[in-house]
């Protein structure tokens, strides 16, 4: 064999391995969930469903998107790690847990995921909320105990202004007025805070003595009263005319909970279709339709949707995911 013919098999091995290595890594990313879904992750693109993705792999834990129309088309995978996300208005908020000692850091972001602004409390995180202008933002975390089947569980809620800038890093020391009376309780603790279109009025739940109760309040009056009992991590619609909410149904430790949406005006409570237990603070994919995370047996994460009416049943929205957010289309 001559010179020039070893000079031509080495081109073309060199270019067969460049081919081969070249979509090996193409492949690699694609299955990652890296790559794909159109560009990259912003907090304000409307038509998106937004969530932390929970596929195994390098890319777990990370922000991504999926368009709300497609919501099992190839994801959009973003680079920055959360442990519980919610966003809203082109702002949203990522909590990540740092340390041997249980400790958040919750990262506010604008709407290419940029940090604006970091907040460390201790704890594990556990629920996020941004107000629909972006205003408004509210976090909490588990300073004793990991879940609410825990007599002894103990949680920390704040809540930021980011007009103003105004941090509350506690809210339990809010006057509550309970069943009519001022109350007071060194057991009190409040959780899943979620504002309304006038970034003012709020709801969240609040617990003492083996109680809960969905409570409403006034962010500037600085005032709050309970509504209800037995009522959990609630969640506003869209319209701000109803609540989705979780209802303890069930001594079981299996079986305790069942998602439930309250109509503000006549108080009517509905039981919604699905009868898995939902550990979750739902949230509103639109006017008519609630999502929320649930664990799937054998492990993982999936992001499930349902009537927000009671009718119809179940269905999986997001493989592999938690923690969704909805970012509507525009209205055309």
């Amino acid at each position: 064999m001559n010179a020039r013919s070893r000079f031509l098999i080495l081109v073309v091995a060199t270019l067969v391995a460049a081919t081969t290595v070249t979509g090996y890594v193409l492949r690699s990313r694609g299955e990652s969930g890296a790559v794909g879904g159109g560009g990259i992750v912003r907090l304000d693109t409307a038509g998106r469903i937004l969530f932390r993705n929970t596929s195994p792999g390098a890319a777990y834990g990370r922000i991504a998107s999926v368009p709300i129309d497609r919501p099992g088309a190839a994801r959009t995978v973003g680079t920055m790690l959360c442990d519980r996300l919610y966003a809203a208005h082109g702002t949203g908020i990522c909590m990540q847990r740092k340390g041997p000692v249980p400790a958040t850091h919750v990262m506010v972001l604008d709407r290419e995921l940029h940090r604006l602004r970091q907040v460390k409390t201790e704890g594990f995180p556990n629920r996020a909320r941004v107000s629909a202008s972006g205003a408004m933002l509210s976090w909490t975390t588990f300073v004793q105990g990991d879940s609410y089947l825990r007599d002894d569980f103990s949680t920390r809620t704040s809540v930021l202004d980011t007009r103003t800038g105004k941090l509350v890093n506690s809210i339990e020391e809010i006057p509550l007025t309970l069943d009519g009376k001022p109350y007071h309780a060194a057991d009190l603790n409040y959780w899943g805070v979620g504002f309304a279109s006038d970034d003012n009025t709020f709801y969240a739940t609040a617990r003492t003595s083996g109680r809960t109760y969905l409570v409403k309040g006034d962010f500037r009056k600085w005032t709050a009263r309970t509504l209800r009992t037995n009522a959990e991590c609630p969640s506003l619609s869209p319209g701000n005319t109803r609540i989705v909410f979780k209802k303890r149904v069930n001594a079981s430790a299996n079986r305790p909970w069942r998602l439930y949406v309250l109509d503000l005006a006549t108080m009517k409570e509905t039981p919604l279709a699905e009868e898995h237990s939902v550990d979750d603070q739902a949230a509103w994919l639109d006017d008519h339709t609630v999502m929320y995370g649930l664990p799937r047996h054998g492990g993982g994460w999936d992001v499930w949707a349902v009537p927000a009416d009671g009718s119809g049943a179940p269905r999986l929205l997001v493989r592999d995911a938690n923690s969704p957010a909805a970012v509507p289309r525009q209205p055309s």
